[in-house]
């Protein structure tokens, strides 16, 4: 079995297709993955989701924390290329709930989120991403996926199967 650094070095030498114009991300890809995120947060808007500027240190949190996940087996980090950076990213992992008889395994899937760069919109790259990660759900026997849908995103991922959650939502912040 390879070593992390192993498997990384690899995956730098050697991007994985997955669909037409779909690969994993790698290292290299970090600075654009930052930027795509943040554009993310930038179009969903509210304090919430876009916080002061002096609050920046949430993107030297995420390259940390998309560099260790980049090889992880519980999460998928997928990207496409543009001509001058990154066209589109996407962000799936699996957690090991506890089995249920709403969900007998007790994998659950989530799409932290799916981002297309304004210049490279309308051409199925979201779609692309989408079916890779469901696609990898899939083979990861994710009894269920779930994620949080922009306007914009809803009508791709109602189109994809997706349906409203049966669970009520809440959060807690501490």
């Amino acid at each position: 079995m390879r070593q992390p650094t192993e498997q990384l070095a690899l995956c730098r030498e050697q991007p994985t297709p997955l669909r037409t114009g779909v690969r994993q991300a790698v290292e290299a890809d970090l600075p654009e993955l930052v930027r795509l995120r943040a554009l993310l947060f930038e179009t969903l808007g509210g304090e919430y989701f876009n916080p002061s500027p002096e609050e920046d240190g949430w993107r030297r949190n995420l390259a940390s924390v998309l560099r260790d996940q980049l090889t992880a087996d519980a999460a998928r980090i997928l990207v496409v290329d543009g001509e001058h950076g990154l066209a589109a990213c996407g962000i799936g992992t699996v957690d090991q709930w506890f089995p249920g008889p709403h969900n007998p395994n007790g994998r659950v899937g989530h799409v932290i989120g799916v981002v297309t760069d304004p210049a490279y919109r309308r051409r199925g790259h979201s779609r692309a991403i989408m079916q890779a990660l469901l696609d990898w759900f899939r083979a990861s026997e994710a009894s269920r996926v779930d994620l949080y849908a922009s306007p914009e995103g809803e009508p791709l991922y109602r189109n994809l199967g997706f349906v409203d959650h049966p669970d009520p939502a809440l959060y807690w912040r501490p």
